[in-house]
């Protein structure tokens, strides 16, 4: 598996400012002294979370950024795509059979794809809530797959 730095970080951002919030703004000074990541990088993945509509930025003495939705209604999947970044497992980058090996797929193509599809569906299905609140990950993913699956009154 392949993330880069901007997956990671954003998240961890994003998890700060859930923690740190309780609905004021927050630096992104304090963001970088607390986890430790450059200001300017913090800028520039934060001008992405704004424009994906994830925070709400603040001006002025105080200001900063707070969560645009609730905790709840934010998937880390859609955390790591707002920073542009793609979560790789296969060697060509995807779906393409250019570059895998001399320009075929390689033959475990199908097994790197079918893992990278099944991790963004377990990203987009684990909350920032689920992270800041320690639950049980694998869980929580399961119980909203359940529920996405048999939405309420579908069972009967």
């Amino acid at each position: 598996m392949k993330m880069s730095t901007k997956g990671r970080y954003g998240v961890m951002a994003m998890i700060d400012i859930a923690v740190h919030s309780r609905g004021a703004p927050v630096s992104l000074a304090e963001i970088a002294e607390r986890q430790d990541i450059s200001h300017e990088y913090l800028e520039q993945l934060f001008g992405r979370l704004r424009k994906a509509g994830l925070v709400e930025s603040a001006r002025g003495p105080g200001g900063g950024y707070r969560l645009a939705r609730a905790m709840n209604d934010i998937a880390v999947a859609e955390i790591i795509a707002a920073v542009d970044e793609e979560v790789q497992f296969t060697r060509c980058g995807g779906d393409a059979v250019e570059g895998c090996v001399k320009g075929d797929r390689c033959n475990a193509h199908d097994l790197w794809s079918s893992l990278g599809r099944q991790m963004m569906y377990f990203l987009s299905s684990i909350s920032l809530e689920d992270v800041v609140e320690k639950r049980n990950l694998a869980l929580a993913a399961a119980i909203k797959q359940t529920k996405d699956r048999h939405p309420e009154g579908a069972m009967a």
